[in-house]
């Protein structure tokens, strides 16, 4: 048996993770694709969405979620859409999470193309989504859930799965393949997003001790981001907004990001550390996320029960009450999603609160390259959003160390704990935090460390 493996996605960038396993053994073939994700980011990496796969979807067999992110399943309509009817296999947290945010990625498509349209500012004529909420339909249909710790036979044996914990978000996992050729067996890992240690909320990832070859992100390959006192520092950032008498947009990922801020703000508003000001949570998306918790007890440190809610806690389900914030001024704290700033309702708020001195904006977590969320990063005056260019006379802050990404001691802290493997591909990082990491391996003598390029094409392994 011969195994291949292109690299379709999240080689030298962070988004659009899509790794194609190719199994050949007596003249057939068997493609199984770890991860199936958007590309994000830059035009150039968003326009790699409408292009044709270098395969046929229908000759896919099954394809394995690490997790529910869109950058690791929101291409799943669209290979769907294109003909693959395969089995979808994931935990059974990431399941639950895919029809939330695979149908709110087709609706805000759905969205964006039909106010494009109406506005005019699309080049294309009429402006089309990507998929549609019928497409993703389909998707779910094909979705069956796999618990942590679990094998399961696939191929006829030739592969067989198991997901670790990866602590990085509710329901995501480390994916173990072992491929049993004609003569040998080997031990194949993919780390998915590796989560944080010591997270209140989320367990740590879990241990691997052995890999013959190890796909591992690298996010924060480059650099260390961990706060020593978190909730300090947002207390910091909460009052100093607050202090200006604005308000506080804090844009969070709807799934893991907002559910963790409320845990903090909560100990925080308890403890007296903030002054209790009104929080609105606007992201239909966060709060559907945040009911799946107590039906996930053993999958987080919380247990079950309604573990976000606290007095002065507004949820915001319905448009006209989201629109409604954004002529409110004096002391609040508004949680809205993207965490990028690249859709969804915190667009609607930045496009209303950029230009508002008194107003404060802060960024949780990693914003990738042609993100709005890193243009404010990187301190842009004017901001191009809805066609016009919008400028940005608010405070903008950033609290990395909220990231549910581990950084470079703890993605060091969880390969420390492997056997250096006969070979490593380090994925899912921009090229010098990649690259970073894969000269750090190499320098503690790990056998053969690549950065691959993106639609490369690698041979695991040759007879086996």
């Amino acid at each position: 048996m011969n195994v291949h493996l292109p690299f379709l996605g999240a080689a030298h960038c962070v988004t659009g993770s899509k790794y194609l396993l190719t199994l050949e053994s007596a003249g057939a073939q068997h493609r199984v694709m770890v991860d199936c994700g958007l590309f994000q980011g830059f035009k150039e990496l968003r326009l790699r969405n409408r292009e044709k796969l270098p395969l046929a979807p229908a000759d896919v067999e099954a394809v394995i979620l690490t997790h529910a992110h869109l950058d690791h399943s929101g291409y799943l309509p669209k290979l769907v859409k294109d003909g693959f009817r395969g089995r979808i296999l994931c935990t059974e947290a990431t399941a639950d999470l895919l029809s939330i945010m695979l149908l709110d990625s087709a609706k805000l498509q759905e969205e964006e193309a039909a106010y494009a349209n109406h506005k005019g500012y699309s080049k294309h004529r009429p402006a089309l989504p990507l998929y549609t909420q019928a497409d993703v339909a389909q998707v779910l249909a094909l979705v069956e859930s796999v618990a942590y710790e679990a094998p399961l036979a696939l191929l006829g044996g030739r592969l067989t799965l198991t997901f670790r914990d990866a602590g990085h978000i509710l329901g995501s996992a480390i994916a173990e393949l072992d491929v049993q050729g004609e003569h040998q067996r080997r031990h194949l890992v993919f780390s998915g997003d590796l989560g944080r240690y010591d997270n209140p909320v989320l367990h740590d990832p879990a241990r691997v001790a052995h890999a013959d070859v190890l796909l591992v992100e690298s996010t924060y390959g480059d650099r260390n981001t961990r706060l020593a006192d978190p909730e300090s520092a947002l207390a910091r950032v909460v009052n100093e907004a607050l202090d200006r008498g604005g308000v506080l947009l804090i844009a969070a990922f709807a799934v893991g990001r907002t559910q963790a801020l409320l845990y903090y703000l909560k100990k925080l508003l308890a403890a007296g550390r903030i002054p209790p000001v009104p929080v609105y949570v606007d992201s239909p998306m966060a709060l559907r996320v945040a009911d799946l918790f107590p039906r996930h007890p053993a999958a987080h440190r919380l247990g079950s029960g309604n573990v976000f809610d606290f007095p002065g806690l507004h949820l915001v389900t319905e448009a006209a009450q989201s629109k409604a914030l954004n002529q409110k001024t004096g002391l609040a704290i508004i949680l809205s999603a993207s965490g990028m700033c690249t859709g969804g309702r915190i667009v609607h708020h930045l496009h209303h609160r950029l230009p508002r001195p008194t107003d404060t904006v802060l960024l949780i977590g990693y914003q990738a390259e042609g993100t709005r969320g890193r243009r404010l990063l990187a301190g842009e005056r004017e901001i191009k959003m809805f066609g016009e260019l919008v400028p940005v006379r608010c405070h903008v802050e950033h609290l990395d160390g909220f990231s549910a990404h581990a950084d470079r001691q703890e993605l060091l802290r969880w390969l420390d704990q492997l056997q250096p493997p006969q070979r490593t591909f380090v994925v899912h990082g921009e090229p010098p935090a990649a690259e970073n990491l894969a000269a750090t391996l190499r320098q503690r003598h790990w056998p053969q460390v690549e950065v691959p390029e993106y639609l490369e094409s690698m041979q695991l392994f040759a007879g086996l």
